[in-house]
């Protein structure tokens, strides 16, 4: 008969077995979110997409805020890298005006479930310091990557230019053309 030491020495082992768990969980997390919603995400539902018992919650997290900072942290992370990325690729202005355009246009509104993960986390932000510190740091990121081809202000500006056109065009009932997101990239960054 095993002792006590040994059935959870075979616990362990068993979480040891599927090292991706906690990913799995973040990531799940995030699939709740987009479609529930925050407000309708619960440890449960994490669980259940993850295809994990719902113990593995509280072993790997303190509790629902926690798991909510872990997600979208790596959400804000895997949008930033793609800013970042499309940002690194450009060698001049104009291809770099470019690149912003294709942000918000195949990035950012190229697909639904990051769009509304990013007004999620934009909520979450508005009340709590925590996320706020997501956004932020998100933020700085992409500054810093437009930076390599604008000055500090007109970076600023894209950046805003970036979140505020995103959120017009998601909610926006009718369909809008490319080009006013060129024009609007090139009013601002001092394009043809």
């Amino acid at each position: 008969m095993p002792s006590a030491r040994g059935d959870a020495a075979g616990s362990r082992r068993g979480r040891r077995n599927d090292p991706d768990r906690r990913d799995r969980i973040i990531d799940a997390c995030l699939d709740v979110i987009a479609d529930v919603g925050v407000a309708g995400a619960s440890h449960r539902k994490v669980a259940e997409a993850a295809g994990v018992p719902l113990g593995s919650m509280t072993y790997h997290f303190s509790g629902m805020d926690e798991l909510l900072r872990e997600a979208f942290g790596r959400f804000a992370t895997s949008v930033s890298d793609r800013f970042v990325r499309r940002m690194d690729a450009v060698a001049d202005a104009p291809a770099a005006r470019r690149a912003v355009v294709d942000l918000i246009l195949e990035d950012v509104l190229g697909d639904r479930r990051d769009l509304v993960l990013t007004h999620e986390l934009y909520t979450l932000a508005a009340r709590n310091d925590d996320f706020r510190s997501i956004t932020a740091a998100w933020m700085a990121r992409s500054r810093a990557a437009l930076e390599r081809h604008f000055d500090p202000e007109t970076a600023r500006m894209l950046d805003a230019l970036i979140e505020g056109l995103t959120i017009h065009r998601a909610l926006d009932d009718r369909s809008r053309d490319a080009d006013e997101v060129v024009r609007a990239v090139d009013r601002v960054a001092g394009g043809a």
